[in-house]
């Protein structure tokens, strides 16, 4: 056994000599230096044994290359260390065990944190009405129901914004009606002249009153002579066709400037008037006229 140990520790060193290496790996895990070379076999046998020697593991480097080797019959398995660059997200990498923290659940991800904090006060007001039953649910169901109620109250109670609509010659548009009367109406800045139907408007209205309710809405906003009125009216007489006319101005006016409604508003020049002529019933002469009664 001796010599076979002997034979095999000649036959690496041979091996190691031509190669260039200092160090020498044999079966046993062990390395021994190529010094031993030109040692008597007594004294190379005790290094072989002797638990001195370098582990098999060892990393031999070569003294004229300064290259780094290793002697192994196994194959050189590759490195765990990434040497690239990884891309991470910024977290919390401490605790990658924990992952409850990090779930969320289903039906709140939807929900806005304004939301979320009106839940959470409605849950908090209402927490001595639910015990599980289902007349606590239908309870809570009709105050909901209730509360969104009273919120489109609210909504439909503000006022709405109202904003200029001028056509793109400068004109603001406004419709009219009275009666059997329909009027069109359109206003742009001028001198304060007035055409209704092609004609001038004293020509057209020749009694006073009628001139007057026409001209109701421009006295209220303040803006006589500062814009052209054109109107276009037709059906009913004198009467309903000025105070469709009236309408239409007043309506203009609006859309021109926002600002002129509250006056106009709070003198009735923008609420339509439904009085209608009553229809003539049997028996008698017109609504409500009786014929005359003789006694013989």
């Amino acid at each position: 056994m001796t010599s076979t140990m002997r034979g095999s520790l000649f036959s690496a060193l041979h091996r190691a000599t031509q190669r260039g290496p200092s160090l020498v790996s044999l079966r046993n895990g062990r390395e021994i230096s190529c010094s031993a070379w030109g040692q008597s076999n007594n004294q190379l046998t005790s290094q072989i044994t002797s638990t001195r020697c370098v582990p098999r593991a060892a990393i031999i480097n070569n003294d004229n290359t300064g290259v780094s080797r290793r002697f192994s019959s196994r194959p050189e398995k590759k490195s765990m260390l990434r040497l690239h660059a990884v891309t991470l997200k910024h977290s919390d990498y401490e605790d990658e065990l924990d992952e409850a923290r990090w779930d969320v659940p289903e039906e709140e991800t939807h929900l806005d944190p304004t939301d979320r904090r009106k839940m959470e006060e409605e849950e908090e007001a209402t927490w001595w009405l639910y015990d599980g039953t289902q007349e606590s649910r239908d309870v809570l169901a009709a105050m909901r129901k209730e509360e969104a109620q009273k919120a489109r109250w609210i909504k439909n109670s503000s006022p709405p914004v109202r904003v200029s609509e001028i056509d793109e010659r400068g004109r603001a548009y406004g419709r009219g009606s009275r009666k059997s009367a329909q009027a069109r109406v359109w206003i742009q800045p001028g001198e304060g002249e007035v055409v209704v139907n092609r004609s001038d408007f004293l020509t057209y209205f020749p009694r006073e009153y009628h001139r007057e309710h026409v001209l109701g809405p421009l006295v209220a906003s303040q803006t006589c002579g500062k814009f052209d009125v054109t109107a276009v009216v037709k059906g009913g007489g004198l009467t309903g066709q000025a105070g469709a006319i009236r309408l239409g101005l007043a309506r203009a006016l609006e859309k021109y400037n926002p600002d002129y409604r509250p006056p106009m508003k709070r003198h009735g020049f923008l609420t339509r008037d439904a009085r209608m002529v009553e229809r003539k019933k049997v028996g008698r002469v017109k609504a409500r006229k009786s014929p005359q009664w003789v006694r013989r």
